[in-house]
């Protein structure tokens, strides 16, 4: 049944950050964790003649979901009790009433993703997350959706590892790309990619390629498989932030020489030529 407004929300009191304030007025910053990547967890409560049914099983799930995705703060249960109470009181409720109540990981000193917001130098050391990727039928990947948490967790698989980024595979065992970036491996001089199933159609990855188009160099989407990533010559990662990242290492096992490779450091040059050049004039 679709819900219509109740006017005796129209005044709502929420509460953000222990401040209450009128619904019109309230905010959050944002680089709020839940704004830049859907990295918060929520419940659901209902209360019922000034009782709360179940609140501490729900205090309790909203506290596994956060150790979950390694949250680094989680408030003590009483502290949020405190706060619901304050709520409530504010808007003189006592029954009937639908409590939204979230919890984010807070505000992050610039955007990403990454849960420790850690500044890569210029080669990445990577590893195979363990996170899939899920098909297009479960979630299309061409959507650029704000809900991260799949990527998320495997960067926090990542950051425990001691690497950079994770490589993240589709359900069939293909690569999908990391869970920031896309990949292209480089064989014998020829670049591939892995194709837009699991993974988004990346600005600078479409860059990349008509790179290689103008160049003359070949480059060809495909399935690409662990073993095919392992036996690269070459490997870079592309994205807006990073723009052409070389990775040296992936799983404990070295890319080529362990360097940034010549084709790299050509297409990362070419790259630079165009961001020089090329753009819509704004200030």
């Amino acid at each position: 049944m679709l819900q219509k407004f109740d006017e005796r929300n129209r005044d709502l009191i929420v509460n953000i950050n222990g401040q209450l304030v009128h619904r019109d007025e309230a905010g959050i910053s944002p680089f709020d964790s839940a704004v830049q990547g859907g990295d918060a967890v929520w419940e659901g409560l209902r209360l019922y003649e000034g009782r709360i049914f179940k609140l501490h099983e729900h205090l309790d799930r909203l506290e596994r979901s956060a150790r979950a995705l390694s949250f680094a703060e989680i408030p003590p249960q009483e502290k949020i009790i405190d706060e619901i109470k304050r709520t409530l009181a504010a808007n003189k409720m006592r029954d009937g009433a639908h409590i939204r109540l979230t919890l984010t990981r807070g505000v992050k000193i610039t955007s990403g993703m990454d849960p420790r917001l850690n500044q890569s130098g210029p080669t990445l050391t990577l590893i195979t997350s363990k996170i899939r990727r899920p098909p297009p039928e479960v979630l299309d990947a061409r959507i650029h959706h704000a809900n991260l948490l799949n990527s998320i967790l495997a960067k926090i698989e990542a950051n425990n590892a001691g690497a950079d980024d994770a490589l993240m595979l589709d359900t069939r065992g293909f690569v999908a790309e990391t869970n920031a970036t896309h990949i292209f491996i480089v064989r014998n001089g020829d670049l591939a990619t892995s194709r837009v199933v699991a993974c988004p159609e990346g600005i600078t990855r479409a860059t990349v390629i008509e790179i290689c188009a103008a160049e003359k160099i070949r480059c060809i989407e495909t399935d690409l498989s662990v073993v095919d990533v392992y036996g690269a010559h070459e490997m870079f990662c592309t994205g807006t932030m990073g723009e052409l990242a070389g990775v040296t290492k992936i799983d404990n096992r070295q890319i080529g020489d362990g360097k940034v490779g010549p084709m790299t450091k050509r297409l990362s040059d070419l790259y630079a030529q165009r961001t020089a050049t090329e753009g819509v004039q704004v200030v």
